[in-house]
């Protein structure tokens, strides 16, 4: 099966019409009015109100059965924009800098794919188009289901795909179990003694107490952590001091802490209030901590992902699917995944050696990547449906 020209053609200028666009988690009013327009256009039924902004799309196939659902994320980043693509951001601070234009532009290409094989369809197919996916430790996936969204269908599997600038064009990331990893969040106010820079003796120095704190943090990974357990501990804002001449009295500072398993999540949260505590105490300084459980370890079901694996290979052959890691980046399609059987996978999308990662200000998505992944969602569908019916039989 090869993806029609025009259908490819209409997902990279939607793609590009939402990548000037963007707009970011929760404020996703006009994404949103434009799914609707798209799907209206299509003739599929829809409902609103999902998380604020978000969209469910229903294609019934021509004979009954079960129910999956193929996710889309459609919010932005609060990123300026530096690709120098001619159709880059248009509104000031804000990008589409992990490819959720793109994701949500090859939903509306798989949905137009799904409806002329509607013949082949056995059941239901969910077009779920989720709001705040980059709003972490909140998210979109987790209101979106408080607020009903698989009420009335209820599907027997959920599948999410994901650009992934790690991997050419015409590979895919699959595999079974954690794919993506727990991602917590803290902040720390670090209140010292402030004073003259030339009398030490007379303060506590916020600064010095930080970055004891900072470098005694990263024990947790390295003297803490099985080395074949992924932990990752990063301090990313550190702010404190006024003046070269004044003994800070306070440092403010913000970080994440990603593992892979529940039990490494445990050890490094524990390890983490103690080191805190502890150190700051010992240098006669006080803490307030703040520390926010974020999006689960994304968790892929062992059949689907055979069953993606399948997909993938008899389109493209089994050197599409190579063996890969799993990544520590956070992705809300796990509190789906929680919910509901499912896959989630990476959809290959690099532009080559001037390739910048995910979150980049210069971030940019090969578009030749867009007829993979409406072909591969859209038979993934197919094969799932069958998969699910034979079941029943």
């Amino acid at each position: 099966m090869k993806i029609r020209s025009d259908i490819v053609e209409d997902a990279v200028e939607f793609r590009r019409l939402l990548h000037r666009n963007p707009e970011l988690s929760n404020g996703e009013h006009e994404t949103s009015e434009r799914i609707q327009a798209q799907l209206d256009t299509l003739g599929i039924p829809y409902t609103t109100g999902y998380a604020g902004t978000g969209v469910l799309g229903v294609i019934e196939g021509s004979h009954p059965g079960k129910t999956v659902g193929l996710r889309a994320d459609i919010d932005a980043l609060p990123i300026t924009e530096i690709s120098g693509e001619d159709f880059s951001s248009q509104n000031e601070g804000v990008m589409h800098a992990c490819g959720h234009d793109a994701h949500t532009s090859m939903l509306i290409g798989t949905a137009r794919v799904l409806l002329e094989r509607r013949d082949e369809i056995n059941g239901t197919v969910l077009l779920i188009f989720q709001p705040a996916e980059e709003l972490s430790p909140e998210g979109g996936s987790r209101k979106m289901m408080a607020d009903g969204v698989f009420e009335t269908y209820t599907p027997d599997v959920l599948i999410g795909q994901h650009v992934w600038p790690g991997l050419p064009v015409g590979q895919f990331g699959i595999m079974s179990g954690p794919i993506m990893g727990n991602s917590d969040k803290f902040i720390l106010r670090i209140k010292g003694a402030g004073g003259h820079a030339s009398m030490p003796h007379d303060t506590v120095d916020a600064i010095i107490v930080a970055n004891q704190v900072v470098s005694s943090l990263q024990t947790i990974v390295s003297r803490n952590a099985d080395p074949a357990e992924p932990a990752v501990v990063t301090v990313g804002r550190f702010e404190g001091g006024t003046k070269h001449n004044v003994i800070a009295e306070s440092v403010e500072m913000e970080g994440t802490i990603r593992t892979q398993s529940d039990s490494m999540k445990k050890l490094a949260k524990d390890r983490f209030y103690k080191i805190v505590e502890q150190v700051t105490a010992a240098m006669g300084a006080a803490v307030e901590i703040e520390f926010y459980d974020g999006y689960p370890a994304t968790v892929n079901s062992e059949r689907w992902a055979d069953e993606l694996y399948k997909t993938v290979s008899g389109l493209y052959g089994e050197k599409a699917a190579p063996n890969l890691n799993p990544s520590l980046a956070g992705e809300d399609f796990s509190r789906f995944l929680q919910q509901y059987p499912g896959v989630y996978y990476w959809l290959g999308s690099s532009v080559g050696e001037d390739q910048k990662p995910l979150h980049n200000p210069a971030f940019r998505f090969n578009e030749a990547a867009v007829p993979y992944g409406i072909e591969v969602m859209s038979q993934a569908a197919v094969d799932v449906l069958n998969a699910l019916e034979e079941d029943v039989e």
